[in-house]
């Protein structure tokens, strides 16, 4: 039996508005997705907190949480990532323990300390550009409180949310939150699907200073991927230009919405690098290329589990890659 057989498979939805669509169509395709995925057999289904991203439609993320757990029967749903400085502790815990009240048994709550946007929606939503620098374990910590049992004259409780226990996660790109996951004892997902470059160093920090914990023995270390799956190897670097392209316009400064393929890219030999470096771990090519790629990134990482990310312009070709996928673990 090989390791890809035996490996979680998950998703990461980023919500994706297609240009020359809506976010009420973006919505439809994100249940049609958790719907699919779920009879294929994945295990989760997460959604992250973005802002001011046209091409981004899932920024009140709790709230598509619901809806999409609302859409199904089985699979877990949750945040990759809430961005925690972006909001109280107790808001989170009151949401999400919220969610676990509805949902039991299917919610995670994915924590990362990122803006999840620019200095001047930063300055919107009244976060300092500060918050989470230092103070990010005393958050968490808080947050912890507050979906825990509750204590003795503890004065403040989340209601509902004290004694839910949802799973907490911590996310990172660096080696900051691969620590802290290792001292807290949390599962750690690192974000490969865009920052591949710290991903062995990171994965490394965090089994080698990992501490068992009421939530965890040993460490559980899952892998945002990117993936190009389509019926042949030559249909997949096609619709790769979709991502190129979302890539290639965030070094220009541009936030478009999701882009139809291409047949050719107008790059120069640095944009191009800098875009192959965002996807350097992305695995683009037909179902054959596809299974080899999946086994050999586990055999190089160990990831106890894949987050697989497939950003395409249509919404049936996306469809069709998870299914490839799905099928290559089988």
């Amino acid at each position: 039996m090989s390791q890809l057989s035996t490996t979680p498979l998950s998703v990461l939805d980023l919500a994706p508005i297609r240009q020359g669509s809506s976010a009420a169509d973006t919505f439809r395709d994100t249940v049609s997705l958790a719907q699919l995925t779920e009879r294929l057999g994945f295990t989760r289904y997460w959604l992250a907190e973005h802002h001011n991203i046209e091409g981004i439609a899932s920024a009140a993320t709790s709230v598509l949480i619901g809806h999409v757990a609302g859409q199904t029967r089985r699979i877990r749903v949750g945040s990759g990532g809430i961005m925690l400085p972006n909001h109280p502790p107790l808001v989170v815990a009151e949401q999400f323990g919220t969610l676990e009240t509805l949902y039991p048994g299917r919610i995670d709550l994915g924590l990362g300390r990122a803006p999840g946007s620019d200095a001047a929606t930063m300055a919107a939503m009244r976060r300092s550009a500060h918050a989470g620098v230092d103070d990010f374990p005393q958050q968490l910590a808080e947050l912890q409180r507050y979906l825990g049992e509750p204590k003795p004259g503890q004065r403040v409780k989340a209601v509902p949310g004290q004694g839910t226990h949802v799973p907490i996660w911590l996310l990172g790109s660096s080696g900051y939150s691969a620590q802290l996951a290792a001292r807290q004892g949390l599962p750690f997902a690192f974000a490969a699907q865009f920052a591949p470059g710290y991903l062995f160093e990171a994965l490394r920090l965090y089994r080698d200073n990992f501490q068992p914990s009421e939530h965890l023995e040993k460490p559980h270390a899952m892998v945002g991927l990117p993936v190009i799956a389509a019926d042949s190897d030559e249909q997949a670097d096609f619709l790769a230009t979709t991502a190129q392209q979302k890539f290639l316009n965030l070094i220009r400064g541009k936030r478009t919405q999701s882009l139809p393929p291409t047949e050719a890219l107008d790059w120069n030999p640095h944009e191009r690098a800098q875009v192959q470096q965002f996807l350097g771990a992305a695995i683009i090519g037909g179902p054959e290329t596809v299974r080899t790629g999946l086994e050999d990134f586990i055999a190089r990482t160990g990831a106890d589990e894949l987050m697989i990310n497939s950003d395409f312009y249509r919404h049936q070709d996306r469809l069709r890659s998870y299914e490839i996928v799905a099928k290559a673990a089988r």
